[in-house]
C-alpha cells in the first residue's frame, strides 16, 4: 500500500466514531454549565471571608469555561449536535460565555483546519509564525515587532486581553451579514449580561470574580491552542509538498494532561484526532486514538515537556525544526560550512 492509500485508510478508519450521541452531548452541557455557574457565585460568596478563596474558585471556574469552549468548538465543526440549527443556538450561547463570536470564529477556525502546517497559507486562525529567512530579511521594525509578539508575557499575558476583550469584539473584513449580526448578536448579549450582573452584585464584586475568570481561561485556551501545533518535532512543508493527513498527525499534538485536566479540557489533548477528524465529537477523541496504532504514535507532549514550547520562535524549513531567537544568533555566527553539526540540534 502506498502512503497516500494508508493516510486515507487512517482517516477512513476514524469513520465509526464520526457521530453524535445526543444523550452524551446533553449530559456534558449539564455537567459544564451547572457547575460553572456553581463555582463563579462561589467565587463571589467567598469574597468576604478571603479573595484568596475567590481566586481559587475562579481558577476551578476558568476550567468549566474552556469546558464550555469546547462545547463552542464542536458546535462550529457541527459534531456536537445532528441539527444545524441546534449547533448555531449552543454555539452562540456558550460563545457568549467564553466571548467567542461562534460565526467570525468558525469561519476562521475552518480555515485553520483547512491551512495548518501549510507555510504558503498562513495568517488566517493561527498564531503568527515566521520562518528563519524571513526573520532574516524582515526590517529591523518588523523583526521587534515580531519578537515582542512571541515573548510569552505578551502572548499569555497581554494576548487574553488582547484576544477575547478587543479582537473578538469587532467583524473581520469581508465578512457576511450572517457572521455580522451573530458578533453584534454575541456582543450585545455580553453587555446585557455583564450589565445584569453587576446591577445584582454590585460592578467592584462582579469585576473582583469575572475578570480573573476571563484571563486565565483566555490565557490557558491560548497556551492550549499554541502548544498543540509548536512542539519540538512537529510538521510543517510549504503548499506543493504539503499533506492533509500529515499536517493532522505529525504538525498537531497529543498532550497527555492528567485525567482531571483531560476532562475539563474536553479532551482536546487528543488533538491529532480532531484535526484528522473534525466531525469527531470531543467526547469520542479518546476512544478513537486508542482505536488505531499509526495515532497512538504521534507526538506525545507532558505538562513538563510542553513547557520547552516557550523557547521556540522561528521555523527552520532547511532542517525542519524550531529554533530560538539565541539560537539563531548563535548560528548566524558561525561560519555556514562550520554550522553542520550545530544545525542538527534541537532548540538551544
Amino acid at each position: 500500500m502506498d502512503q497516500k492509500a494508508k493516510q486515507a485508510s487512517l482517516k477512513k478508519s476514524l469513520a465509526p466514531y464520526e457521530k453524535v450521541n445526543m444523550k452524551t452531548s446533553i449530559q456534558q452541557l449539564i455537567n459544564t454549565l451547572l457547575p460553572l455557574g456553581f463555582f463563579w457565585y462561589a467565587a463571589y460568596v467567598v469574597m468576604p471571608i478571603s479573595y484568596l478563596l475567590t481566586i481559587v474558585f475562579s481558577l476551578i471556574t476558568a476550567g468549566f469555561v474552556i469546558r464550555t469552549f469546547i462545547i463552542c468548538h464542536d458546535c462550529c465543526h457541527g459534531s456536537f449536535f445532528k441539527s444545524k440549527r441546534a449547533n448555531a443556538i449552543v454555539g452562540t450561547i456558550t460563545g457568549i460565555i467564553t466571548l467567542v463570536p461562534f460565526q467570525q470564529w468558525k469561519y476562521s477556525h475552518s480555515i485553520h483546519h483547512a491551512t495548518s502546517s501549510n507555510l504558503d497559507k498562513r495568517g488566517i486562525g493561527d498564531i503568527w509564525i515566521m520562518t528563519v529567512d524571513e526573520y532574516i530579511a524582515a526590517t529591523p521594525l518588523r523583526r521587534l515587532f515580531y519578537r515582542i509578539y512571541r515573548h510569552p508575557v505578551v502572548m499569555f499575558g497581554l494576548g487574553p486581553i488582547a484576544v477575547f476583550l478587543i479582537q473578538y469584539r469587532f467583524n473581520r473584513k469581508g465578512a457576511r451579514r450572517q457572521e455580522r449580526l451573530n458578533t453584534y448578536l454575541i456582543n450585545a448579549s455580553i453587555v446585557a449580561l455583564y450589565a445584569g450582573l453587576s446591577w445584582l452584585l454590585g460592578w467592584q464584586a462582579f469585576v473582583m470574580v469575572q475578570l480573573p475568570v476571563m484571563f486565565l481561561s483566555g490565557l490557558f485556551g491560548i497556551w492550549l491552542f499554541y502548544v498543540q501545533h509548536q512542539f519540538e518535532d512537529t510538521y510543517f512543508e510549504n503548499e506543493d509538498e504539503w499533506s492533509y493527513v500529515k499536517a493532522a498527525v505529525e504538525g498537531s499534538s497529543y498532550y497527555k494532561l492528567p485525567r482531571p485536566l483531560q476532562w475539563i479540557t474536553g479532551n482536546i489533548g487528543f488533538h491529532h484526532v480532531h484535526h484528522l477528524s473534525p466531525k469527531v465529537p470531543n467526547y469520542y477523541l479518546e476512544d478513537a486514538h486508542n482505536s488505531s496504532v499509526p495515532l497512538q504514535q504521534a507526538t506525545t507532549i507532558t505538562l513538563k515537556t510542553s513547557l520547552t514550547a516557550l523557547r521556540f520562535r522561528l521555523w527552520d524549513e532547511e532542517n525542519k525544526m524550531f529554533v530560538s531567537f539565541k539560537g539563531l544568533k548563535h548560528r548566524l555566527r558561525k561560519p555556514r560550512a562550520a554550522s553542520t553539526k550545530l544545525d542538527t540540534r534541537r532548540v538551544g
